[in-house]
């Protein structure tokens, strides 16, 4: 019925959703041949969802206001995946959470991306554990990915507030970025760092430099003209 409730216009399918699915959904949100299958879900005003995005076994799915989700994504599994207010998500993104996994800890599979904050294309994201953006955080670029697990344990990871993560990152369980950071193209994190306004870069990762004005700009910049000023 989901699967069917995609073929529908956008008017027609937000209809459906609502009355036969019992999801929130707020006004004037548009939502492609996409299939939306959460046990809870809520949508908030002047969302865009593209064309042939899976949302897919998960217990709570949340995207905010003004957010604008691209093609071709698969979102899977988890408690819960949050997307925040005005995100950007453009492209062939996978954010998956193993089900079932395991593991000899008790994990939290959970992703979160606060407001503001921007993914690019092909990025690969596993949140078999937590994984938590802070607000106007940019996955730039493409073909990074994030790994919670391995064989048997979990850990999760953390990107802070206004951090810039570039191209072809790698970042291990238990990886952490602090606030107002980059990260430079190519790197592997392999432990939490501490210190914000940093550069951050290298196989494995270590601190380059504190951030020159260049690097704070780039930081500070708005990810969207609209994005409000409490953002």
């Amino acid at each position: 019925m989901l699967a069917a409730a995609a073929v529908f216009p956008s008017p027609v399918a937000c209809m459906l959703l609502r009355g036969l699915f019992g999801y929130k959904i707020g006004k004037r949100v548009r939502i492609g041949f996409s299939i939306i299958d959460a046990a809870e879900c809520e949508i908030g005003n002047d969302v865009s969802i593209g064309h042939f995005n899976i949302f897919t076994g998960i217990r709570g799915l949340s995207v905010g206001e003004h957010t604008r989700i691209g093609v071709l994504n698969i979102f899977r599994g988890g408690d819960e995946i949050r997307i925040g207010r005005y995100c950007d998500i453009l492209r062939l993104n996978e954010i998956n959470s193993i089900p079932e996994p395991d593991i000899i800890n008790i994990a939290n599979p959970r992703f979160l991306m606060g407001d503001g904050s921007m993914m690019g294309a092909s990025h690969k994201i596993d949140f078999t554990d937590r994984v938590e953006f802070g607000k106007r955080v940019i996955l730039g670029g493409r073909n990074s990915s994030i790994w919670t697990h391995n064989r048997q344990a979990t850990s999760p990871v953390t990107i802070g507030d206004f951090s810039y993560v570039g191209s072809e990152i790698r970042i291990a369980p238990g990886g952490a970025i602090p606030a107002k950071c980059i990260v430079g193209i190519g790197s592997v994190i392999t432990k939490r760092f501490d210190n914000e306004n940093r550069l951050i870069a290298g196989v494995p990762a270590a601190e380059v430099k504190e951030l020159n004005e260049e690097g704070r700009f780039l930081t500070e910049r708005k990810t969207r003209n609209d994005l409000p000023d409490d953002i």
